[in-house]
Parts: C-alpha cells; structure tokens; sequence
C-alpha cells in the first residue's frame, strides 16, 4: 500500500457516501448541503478529502458549488445518468423494479437493433467471441458465472454491430447490467433457463440472417420483462 492509498480509499467512501445519498434520495434537488467545516465533521473526514470528493459529484453533475451559498443538489436532468458510479448507485439505492424496468427499456431500444446490425457486420473473430460467451454461459456452474457470462454475451453482439458508439454505451452499464443478470438468475428456478433464447440470437447472427436475429433478441428481452411481472419486480 503506498503513502496515499489511505487518503484515496478515505476520498472514495466519500463520493459513494454522499452520491448513494444524492441519488438514492435522502438529499433532493434543490438542497444544500452543510458548510464545508459541518460537512467534513459529520463524515468524519478531513476538509481536504471531502473537497476532492465534491470535485466528482460536480464533475458527475450531482451537485453545484457556488463561493456566497455553498453546494447545492442539482435536478437530476443535469446528472450523468449513463456513468458508472451514477449507475452503480441508482442499482443500490433505487426500488428494483423502477431501476430494472429503465433497464430493460434500454435494452429493447439498443439490442435487437445491434443484433440485426451484428448480422450484417460481423466478422469471423467477433462471431468466435459470440459463440464463446455462449459457451461460456451453458458451462456456468453458478449464478455469478452465468451473470458474467451474460454481460459478455451481449457485449460481444454489440461489438459485433461494429458501431463504436453502441459499444461505448453498452461497456458504460455493463456493471449495472450484471447485477441485473444476478438479479434475474437467482429468481429463475432454472437460472439457465433462457440459454436456448441466446443460441437463436447467436444462430440468427452465425447465418447473418438480420431479420432473425432482430426477432431473437427482441424476444430475449420480452422474456426479462415478463420475467419481472412474475417476480414481482424482484428481478428481470
């Protein structure tokens, strides 16, 4: 451990202590928040690492600090909902099935799009990354490996779309995505349940048949929104 691993593991509780506040909802747009000196009292931390530690919520658009008034919560419409730790928060502090049903709206807007387009595009090497998180998914032994698994599964079609923007967003909430796929497979009786719905996708893309393969993963993600009517918004 160096010198200053102590301060940035200190900095970082910081930022998660008062973003899971922020966007779980104890502080609301429009608050402001304790003065620097009460602030760095009540989170027991030094004025320095809780100044470092308001420089990201700014940078996340969580909050405005302003020199007479002091930092204020912002409206969430200027939050960067799409960045990691934004998301990460949301997951933990939002009730499941708003922040899942979010999710699946995201996904039914991207994915059967990017499978018609990783028809299309693809290539040998990309189709070999679909075919192996596949794999990977039907030899998963646990939960947490079919979770892992999933999220590369998917990653992989979206890469396969060969549309660099795609794949940045897609890469953006792949940790929110794999806490859905948990969520998902530890409701699921069978937590392999829609494997054979993955190899249609997969099959579609192998015979670049765009069509089937817009339908396939359409398909797959009605499945994750059913699946959470019947979970009672306990998963997707």
């Amino acid at each position: 451990m160096t010198a200053n691993e102590p301060q940035l593991n200190i900095h970082r509780q910081v930022v998660d202590q008062l973003g899971k506040m922020i966007v779980g909802g104890s502080l609301v747009p429009g608050d402001l928040l304790s003065s620097e000196e009460q602030l760095a009292e009540q989170l027991a931390v030094s004025r320095s690492a809780l100044r470092e530690a308001m420089k990201v919520l700014g940078a996340k658009g969580l909050i405005e600090s302003r020199q007479k008034t002091g930092a204020r919560v912002r409206e969430r419409r200027f939050w960067h909902q799409l960045d990691a730790k934004v998301l990460e928060w949301r997951f933990a502090t939002m009730p499941t099935k708003a922040f899942v049903a979010e999710l699946i709206e995201m996904r039914e807007i991207i994915e059967p799009a990017a499978a018609a387009a990783a028809a299309k595009k693809r290539d040998r090497d990309q189709l070999e990354a679909i075919g192996t998180a596949y794999q990977a998914m039907a030899d998963a032994s646990d939960r947490d490996a079919w979770a892992k698994a999933d999220v590369e599964f998917h990653s992989a079609v979206l890469n396969a779309a060969n549309n660099e923007l795609m794949s940045s967003l897609f890469n953006v909430v792949a940790t929110a995505l794999h806490s859905f796929f948990q969520l998902s497979a530890r409701a699921a009786v069978d937590f392999k349940y829609s494997l054979p719905q993955h190899f249609n996708v997969y099959d579609a893309i192998r015979k670049r048949s765009a069509l089937q393969a817009r339908a396939a993963m359409q398909r797959l993600v009605d499945d994750s929104r059913r699946h959470l009517r019947q979970s009672g918004g306990a998963a997707a």
